[in-house]
């Protein structure tokens, strides 16, 4: 082989690697500027609104009104109202943490069934009727607690009904339960009226600052 051959082959290979290293030095510099991808941030705890209850996953497991406590002064004088004795089947419906259901018993004699659809009331109201039965065990077999839609419960045992939900529930009671009532049965609502359905009284209980009203119906 002839020395310019040799010169052009040692030439080309010279070049060949240079091109091949400014490739891939390239090729790194490139890579290496990709901006690497973020890492994903640790969720935060999840707080107790976070959580999703069985209401949440049931659309029929909607409460009818937002949860107020009754005074126990209003609670004493709705039963007083009615009349209740040892003779009654009382149904609290929204019975919330189950005090109008616990007073019906313990206080009156009644054997009492609360219908409540918040998974949280119903522990508040099991923690309550624990306590009550403590005190009075005789009243352990009067009381009851229901997780249903209050629209869907069975209220033909009923003499006694008390409520204290939003108009627009109570007009959906009017239309929906009253019917299904038997006659004689007494029902007891805190606050709010059936519409222009005249009730049989109205009472007025000042708590602190607040007066509230009790509508009593007795259905026909």
């Amino acid at each position: 082989m002839s020395n310019l051959s040799r010169l052009i082959r040692r030439f080309m290979g010279i070049f060949l690697l240079t091109v091949l290293t400014l490739v891939s030095c390239n090729s790194f510099v490139s890579v290496s500027n990709i901006p690497s991808p973020s890492l994903p941030t640790a969720n935060p705890a999840l707080t107790s609104s976070s959580t999703v209850d069985s209401k949440d996953k049931d659309a029929d497991l909607i409460p009818d009104a937002p949860y107020i406590q009754t005074p126990t002064e209003v609670v004493l004088k709705m039963l007083e109202m009615a009349k209740v004795s040892t003779a009654d089947q009382v149904y609290d419906l929204g019975s919330g943490d189950g005090r109008i259901v616990i007073a019906a018993a313990q206080n009156f004699g009644a054997n009492a069934v609360g219908i409540e659809i918040d998974p949280e009331l119903m522990r508040e109201s099991d923690r309550s009727s624990k306590e009550a039965i403590a005190k009075t065990p005789e009243i352990s077999d009067r009381l009851k607690f229901i997780r249903q839609d209050l629209f869907k419960a069975d209220l033909s045992q009923a003499t006694v009904i008390t409520l204290y939900l939003l108009p627009k529930a109570n007009l959906r009671v009017r239309s929906e339960i009253l019917p299904k009532l038997k006659s004689g049965t007494r029902v007891v609502s805190h606050d709010y009226d059936f519409g222009d359905l005249s009730p049989q009284q109205v009472q007025e209980v000042k708590v602190g600052d607040r007066a509230h009203k009790i509508y009593l119906w007795v259905v026909n």
